[in-house]
């Protein structure tokens, strides 16, 4: 028997339903990070004395800039998502992009947007 070089129509629709429940959740995530950037949940020092105020300030600015990272890495997953949604329209999703062959459904199934194999991935190291 032949090795298979894609995965059936019936496999790509599994995948593409872990994949559009990921993506659900992640853009939910992407949302609630944006939010908390643009302090729109009304939680910020107007009415705190000036000594406070500052220290909340400080640390406002730190949040907003570990939630601006969060939002960034956010979005990317869920470009990764996205590109993962073409690659199975297409039927080419859990193709190897170095090697060709077929990545594991065990590596899939816990990476979705997974490109490499794991042969490919360590190789890389």
């Amino acid at each position: 028997m032949s090795e298979k070089n894609r995965y059936s129509d019936e496999e790509l629709q599994e995948f593409k339903a872990i994949i559009l429940d990921k993506l659900e959740k992640a853009q939910k995530d992407y949302v609630m990070y944006k939010s908390s950037i643009t302090q729109s949940d009304g939680n910020d020092t107007q009415d705190t004395s000036p000594t406070f105020k500052v220290l909340e300030e400080g640390a406002a600015t730190l949040s907003k800039e570990e939630a601006g990272k969060l939002a960034q890495r956010q979005q990317k997953f869920i470009q990764y998502l996205q590109a993962a949604l073409v690659r199975i329209e297409n039927k080419t999703y859990g193709i190897c992009r170095e090697t060709g062959k077929l990545i594991s459904k065990e590596r899939l199934r816990a990476v979705p947007h997974a490109t490499l194999s794991i042969d490919a991935k360590n190789s890389q190291k």
